[in-house]
């Protein structure tokens, strides 16, 4: 089996980049505690207020399992300014993915936004039009907790990079992207449309996942977390008035082991009593924000994920980087080299463990990979 490429870099300890429960993996027990303060007033963020935001209206929105919204919201914020080409294209926009559970201003923090948006860094929003969208079921874009509850249409991968695109093409005239860029949830839907829609980008940079059905360990980890909830009788078939607290901190729990890497949770809690109270924390932290039907549909719309099939289709650019460390994408089970030689332009970096890399969450650390990426957009041709 051909041996991935590697890239061996260093660089400075941070934070976790997105403003929710995953950035507490990285933090003391003091920010733990801090946490839902902190997040809402962006307490030492100088990103917090940065960008212009807005809701793509979508209307008469028909999802492929069945059911319909007359308006699905998707909400969005842009860095930068969109530059057309003589034929009034936009040039110079960059699609950026969140994962499961997240939100495009999840990025807007120094670890991420100020390692790869600033002045000078690969993706700088001074040259490019930056847009990041909040997933269906996510952030302030349509979402059960609205009100619909276990009534939402149920949704998919598909349906998430149908509304992303719509909200381009109707909402901010966009009908080209230089490159799109997905960690997680995000660099499944990066390939989901690098078949959906060919061509719409130069180049996709999807991180942290594989090109093919989620299945094995994965999966198991998946439909565990979501049982837990569902046969919590407090859940109530998704019309509980009060939270199923216990399903829902079990699946939390869950999800725990499968981002987090034993490195990290090694040097932060490095005595029983300190994991007893970090563990907790982040639990506690978690269940203040997490709506349980929100977190079963979000975990559920991975269950049309299967873009293996359509890989050939693929032919532009593609830089995929998975980590070592990384629990849910194991490197052991070599999918992800036999999976990308099927796309002609396909370019494999897996990251060693390190003392920088944070498991599944390195996906979001631009340090490591950054100078990469830049060095990958450079090969692009001129747009």
């Amino acid at each position: 089996m051909r041996r991935p490429e590697h890239l061996r870099q260093s660089h400075e300890d941070s934070l976790f980049p997105r403003c929710h429960v995953f950035r507490t993996l990285c933090c003391s027990i003091v920010l733990l505690a801090a946490f839902t303060t902190a997040c809402a007033q962006g307490a030492g963020n100088p990103w917090a207020t940065r960008g212009a935001q807005g809701t793509a209206l979508l209307r008469n929105f028909e999802f492929k399992a069945g059911g319909r919204l007359d308006t699905l919201k998707l909400h969005y914020t842009t860095l930068g300014t969109p530059r057309r080409g003589g034929d009034g294209t936009v040039r110079n926009a960059v699609l950026v993915l969140h994962g499961t559970g997240g939100t495009g201003r999840g990025f807007l923090n120094p670890t991420y936004a100020g390692g790869l948006f600033g002045p000078g860094q690969p993706l700088d929003s001074a040259k490019y039009y930056i847009v990041l969208p909040d997933g269906i079921g996510h952030g302030e874009s349509s979402k059960p907790s609205d009100g619909l509850h276990a009534r939402f249409p149920k949704y998919g991968y598909q349906d998430m990079v149908t509304a992303q695109q719509r909200m381009l093409t109707e909402a901010l005239h966009v009908t080209h992207l230089r490159v799109i860029v997905g960690t997680s949830m995000g660099c499944m839907h990066a390939f989901t449309w690098g078949w959906m829609y060919p061509g719409f980008a130069d180049a996709l940079a999807p991180m942290a996942c594989a090109a093919t059905q989620i299945a094995g360990r994965n999966r198991m980890m998946r439909t565990m977390a979501m049982d837990a909830i569902r046969l919590d009788p407090e859940w109530r078939g998704g019309e509980y008035t009060a939270s199923p607290r216990a399903g829902l901190r079990s699946a939390m729990q869950i999800l725990y082991m499968m981002g987090t890497a034993p490195l990290l949770q090694q040097r932060q809690a490095p005595t029983r009593d300190a994991a007893d109270s970090v563990i907790r924390a982040v639990m506690d932290a978690r269940m203040a924000v997490t709506d349980a039907n929100d977190f079963l549909y979000q975990f559920d719309a991975s269950s049309d994920y299967d873009p293996s099939s359509r890989l050939q289709e693929i032919r532009v650019p593609v830089l995929h980087i998975n980590s070592a460390d990384d629990e849910v994408n194991p490197p052991e089970l070599g999918l992800v080299e036999r999976l990308n030689s099927r796309m002609p332009h396909a370019r494999f970096i897996l990251l060693p463990i390190s003392q920088q890399t944070r498991g599944h969450g390195t996906h979001s650390l631009p340090a490591i990979w950054g100078e990469t990426l830049r060095e990958f957009l450079g090969t692009l041709a001129t747009p």
